[in-house]
């Protein structure tokens, strides 16, 4: 039970506002080095948190990859 609470689940067809979503997660929840090893840089969990797991699969389903958002200007 705890590995399907551990996934959330990715909704298709993929909406705009989920893509919107998915997009800022990916921005906020990107992953940082630190010693014990990379982090949510929002979370401070173990990289990738939920959220993050999440926007990924999220974009993937909309047939994107995170590199094609790129930063915020």
């Amino acid at each position: 039970m705890s590995a399907v609470l551990a996934e959330s689940p990715v909704l298709t067809p993929v909406t705009d506002e989920d893509l919107a979503l998915a997009v800022h997660a990916v921005r906020v929840h990107a992953p940082e080095l630190w010693p014990q090893g990379r982090a949510c840089r929002s979370e401070r969990v173990p990289y990738p948190c939920r959220l993050a797991g999440w926007a990924d699969a999220t974009i993937h389903a909309a047939g994107f990859t995170e590199e094609q958002f790129g930063e915020p200007a």
